[in-house]
């Protein structure tokens, strides 16, 4: 569909998104445009909040998510000139509650770390990539896209590339430093000259998937014991919650996770107040 290529240039060339990000609004659009079955420029409102209402098994958040992807293909439809109005703009976004995502405490996260087997090579490439996910609080595509040549082992850096294709520099503890260096001593062949500069690969020597880590995140829980529902995803937020209750600068953990808005960053001091509420209703003498 002509129209919807268009568009993906469109957020990946002038908007500088990630190709996930691309891949997840341009998916949202071409189901949504096959529904109808109709040119784009002739949908309305109604026609917005009656393809909404068809998915009724979609949480408010999934409904918010999707109603953001067609907001913006209208939204460009309107810049380019082929509609006059957003139809999404009569559209109301289903109410959400603040997101408080599942975290794991540290003595789960430790659990988990020594529940890799470090008697193969993949175990310690997987305790190489957990200690990675959590010591630097990277998201699993900025982990799995990791180059060799982001490495500042010595200087003690990493270079990331996150959403939008910006970069920042974000300190490895001593942790994560040993256990990439474990792994580089058993690091699989490289397929190719590309995969030569990936820090993490398969067995076939190509670059490792997010579903694979995602999978091993998954079993490592099972095997540490840990029964809250995570994802590569959670150890990000454990770490900065850790963070926080430490006492670290919300300003200096924002930078460190590559967030553009502090409001962001500023749901881990929910979290950390969420804690503190729970320990004081569960001690409380008139409990």
């Amino acid at each position: 569909m002509k129209l919807v290529k268009d568009y993906s240039d469109y957020l990946r060339i002038e908007r500088a998104m990630s190709q996930n990000t691309v891949a997840s609004y341009c998916s949202d659009v071409e189901k949504f445009l096959k529904f109808f079955k109709a040119p784009a420029e002739l949908l309305s409102a109604e026609d917005v909040s009656e393809y909404l209402a068809s998915r009724p098994r979609l949480s408010r958040r999934s409904q918010a998510r999707l109603l953001s992807s067609l907001r913006s293909f209208f939204g460009w439809m309107v810049m380019e000139g082929m509609i006059k109005d957003n139809p999404c703009d009569r559209v109301d976004m289903p109410k959400l509650g603040r997101y408080l995502p599942e975290v794991l405490s540290e003595e789960e996260v430790f659990a988990m770390m020594d529940s890799v087997d470090l008697s193969t090579w993949q175990g310690l490439r997987d305790r190489a990539i957990l200690e990675v996910l959590y010591g630097c609080g990277v998201r699993v595509s900025e982990a799995v896209g990791l180059k060799m040549s982001a490495l500042y082992l010595k200087e003690g850096f990493i270079r990331v590339v996150g959403k939008g294709d910006k970069e920042r520099l974000v300190p490895v503890n001593d942790m994560a430093k040993e256990a990439l260096e474990a792994y580089f001593e058993v690091r699989p062949v490289p397929y190719d000259q590309v995969s030569d500069d990936l820090v993490f690969l398969n067995r076939f020597g190509r670059q490792l998937s997010r579903q694979s880590v995602f999978k091993m995140i998954k079993t490592q829980a099972l095997l540490a014991d840990v029964r809250k529902e995570i994802s590569p995803h959670t150890f990000r937020h454990s770490f900065a919650t850790h963070l926080v209750e430490h006492g670290a600068d919300l300003r200096v953990v924002q930078e460190m996770l590559g967030h553009e808005s502090i409001t962001t960053t500023e749901i881990y001091t929910h979290l950390e107040s969420s804690t503190w509420h729970k320990v004081i209703l569960e001690h409380h003498p008139r409990r």
